[in-house]
């Protein structure tokens, strides 16, 4: 028993270390549309009104838990989180958001993409953990927004955001909001993850993972 365990324990590490094949990459594209689709429904609300716009995030990260986790059960292999990071963030661009939605969801999806391979893609809690941490790829934008607030209302401009909006925005921005977006993230992206797994779970134990 312990032999054989051992070279299943074997067959998952090679498996998650070989390239992604063209059913990986199908995979990867059907789902990665899927996680689009959520984090648009959940967050386009709040991206309408330059009020609430900073907790487009936590709006984000609510829906799209069970479709991300599903796709790290059925690929389970390096790679498949980044280039979903990569596709979403361009998406994003081309809808006329800020080049930093690319670079937050890049750099968090490559996180992601890690934090969930330290498990081999079978660990619950680190692929919950890993969603959470790509959920926060989405205030990229925001960040900026905070450090450079000209040179974002620059960007947005010549993207087509009207001057009265970010007006709107600088005269709301202050440090308790951006404290209670990450707060709000957080949260949203736990709770979507969280509800993953119970929806999930069956599906979760045929593809060996644990919590």
């Amino acid at each position: 028993m312990i032999q054989i365990r051992r070279i299943n324990m074997s067959n998952r590490a090679n498996s998650m270390n070989k390239g992604l094949s063209v059913k990986d990459l199908v995979t990867t594209g059907i789902f990665t549309a899927l996680v689009f689709v959520f984090i648009l429904i959940g967050g386009m609300f709040f991206a309408t009104n330059p009020v609430l716009t900073f907790f487009m995030p936590a709006g984000s990260g609510l829906l799209a838990g069970p479709a991300f986790l599903l796709m790290i059960a059925k690929v389970q292999k390096r790679w498949s989180l980044s280039i979903m990071g990569v596709v979403i963030g361009i998406l994003w661009f081309v809808t006329g958001m800020h080049w930093a939605f690319v670079l937050g969801y890049l750099l968090m999806a490559i996180v992601a993409d890690f934090v969930a391979g330290a498990g081999k893609y079978r660990s619950k809690k680190l692929n919950s953990l890993a969603y959470i941490l790509f959920s926060l790829g989405s205030t990229g934008t925001y960040i900026l927004f905070f450090v450079d607030p000209n040179g974002w209302a620059q960007t947005m401009l010549g993207n087509g955001t009207e001057q009265s909006y970010i007006d709107t925005m600088q005269a709301t921005a202050n440090t308790g909001i951006l404290v209670a977006m990450f707060a709000a993230v957080l949260i949203t992206s736990a709770i979507s993850a969280f509800v993953g797994c119970k929806l999930l779970k069956k599906q979760f134990e045929k593809a060996g993972i644990a919590a």
